[in-house]
C-alpha cells in the first residue's frame, strides 16, 4: 500500500491554564492521501481547530504538542525545529484562516503580501514574483489582477479577501492545503463560490485538502472522508455517504438533525440537548454522555473503543458493541458477551425511564 502524504498518530496537545489542563486533542489519528479532501466537524471547543494548529506548528502559548506524530515527507512534524517547520510552512503545507480581514495586513497591498510570500518559498526574482502574484489572483478569479494588486484589503468584499488568501495559500503550490472554517464570515451565496473555487483548484492542482468546520452541509459535496470531533477526540469517521445515511454516533446524529431541510420547512429543528463539556472536568466516561439521550451505565464509567461499523466506517459509541469490532484487538476480549448482556439492561432501563415520562405527561 502507498505512503500517505499526512499521518497523524495519536496526537495530544493540551493547554496548561492556571485553572489546570485542557486536553483539546486527545490521542486523536487520522491519514490523508495525496488528491483527497478531509473534512474535519465538530462544534467550537472540539479540536478540530486545535489539530490544524498542531500540524501546523502554530500554537500559541500555553498550547503545547505532548505526544504523537505528525508524520509528513519522511519528517515527523511534532519534533522539527522553527527554522525547518519555516521551510515547510506557507510552502508544502499552507493555511487559510476563518476571517481574511484579520489575517491579510491592513496597511501593505495585496500584491506586496503575494510577493512577499512567493520571494520566501521561491527563487523567483521580485518582477517574477508580481507576474506570479497576478496570476495567482487570475487563477482564483479576482478580476482586473494587474490594478488590484496595488489595492489595500479594505478595498475588497469579503469573499473577494477569502480569494486572496487562497491565491496566497496556493503560492508555492503546496502538497496541503487546510482550510480552517473557510466560509465562516461570508454569505450563503459567496460561501458556494469559495467552496466550489476550492473543488476546482484541488483538481486542477491535485493537492490534498483538509477542511475545518462546523457545518456537516459544507462538507456533504467536497469530502471524500469525514471526521467528527467533540470534546478533544473522534466520535465518528466515514465516507459521506456513511456519514450521512448511516451515523452511528449520538453526536454525529445530533448534528444531522440541526441542518435545515426544505422538504421539512414545517418542522422545528432538533437541537442536542445540555451544554458543551467542560474541558477542565471531563467525565470519566463518553465526553458526550451528559447530553447523550441514550447514555447507558458503561457511557458513565467507560470511554468507548473506536469500533468498525463496515471498511468505510467507524464510531465510538457503546451502542454499537454489537455490530462492531475494535481496532484494538485486546479491547474485542473485553466486548464479550457479559457486556452486551449489560448493555441490552441498560437500553432495558433507557426505555422504562421514557415510559415513565411519558406517563407522567
Amino acid at each position: 500500500m502507498a505512503e500517505h502524504l499526512l499521518s497523524v498518530k495519536n496526537l495530544k496537545t493540551s493547554f496548561f491554564t492556571p485553572a489546570g489542563e485542557v486536553k483539546a486533542v486527545d490521542d486523536i489519528s487520522f491519514n490523508l492521501d495525496k488528491g483527497k479532501v478531509l473534512g474535519i466537524v465538530g462544534e467550537s471547543g472540539s479540536g478540530k481547530s486545535v489539530t490544524a494548529y498542531s500540524i501546523m506548528r502554530i500554537l500559541s502559548e500555553p498550547g503545547k504538542i505532548i505526544g504523537g506524530n505528525i508524520l509528513f515527507d519522511n519528517k515527523d512534524l511534532a519534533t522539527l525545529s522553527e527554522s525547518e517547520m519555516r521551510d515547510i510552512r506557507g510552502n508544502k503545507i499552507s493555511m487559510i484562516f476563518q476571517d481574511p480581514m484579520t489575517s491579510l495586513n491592513p496597511v501593505y497591498t495585496i500584491g506586496n503580501q503575494l510577493i512577499e510570500a512567493i520571494l520566501l518559498h521561491t527563487d523567483k526574482d521580485p518582477l517574477q514574483a508580481q507576474h506570479r502574484a497576478v496570476e495567482l489572483l487570475k487563477l482564483v478569479g479576482v478580476n482586473e489582477p494587474e490594478r488590484r494588486i496595488h489595492q489595500y484589503p479594505h478595498e475588497f468584499s469579503g469573499g473577494m479577501r477569502q480569494r486572496v488568501m487562497i491565491a496566497m495559500a496556493l503560492a508555492c503550490e503546496p502538497d496541503i492545503l487546510i482550510a480552517d472554517e473557510p466560509t465562516t464570515a461570508l454569505d450563503v451565496t459567496i460561501q458556494a463560490q469559495i467552496l466550489e473555487l476550492m473543488q476546482s483548484l484541488q483538481k486542477e492542482i491535485g493537492m490534498a485538502i483538509i477542511l475545518i468546520t462546523h457545518d456537516l452541509g459544507v462538507v456533504a459535496n467536497m469530502c471524500d472522508e469525514i471526521i467528527v470531533m467533540y470534546a478533544g477526540k473522534i466520535a465518528e469517521r466515514g465516507t459521506a455517504k456513511e456519514i450521512f445515511y448511516n451515523p452511528h454516533h449520538e453526536y454525529t446524529k445530533g448534528l444531522l438533525k440541526s441542518i435545515p431541510k426544505i422538504s421539512d420547512e414545517r418542522k422545528k429543528l432538533t437541537p442536542i440537548e445540555g451544554n458543551p463539556v467542560d474541558l477542565l472536568n471531563m467525565p470519566k466516561g463518553c465526553a458526550f454522555s451528559p447530553r447523550c439521550s441514550k447514555c447507558m451505565r458503561i457511557c458513565l464509567e467507560e470511554l468507548p473503543p473506536e469500533l468498525r461499523i463496515n471498511e468505510e466506517h467507524l464510531a465510538s459509541c457503546w451502542i454499537n458493541v454489537k455490530e462492531g469490532y475494535s481496532l484494538d484487538e485486546n479491547n474485542n476480549n473485553k466486548i464479550d458477551a457479559s457486556l452486551n448482556t449489560q448493555i441490552t439492561n441498560n437500553q432495558d432501563d433507557n426505555d422504562a425511564k421514557k415510559s415513565k415520562k411519558k406517563s407522567e405527561k
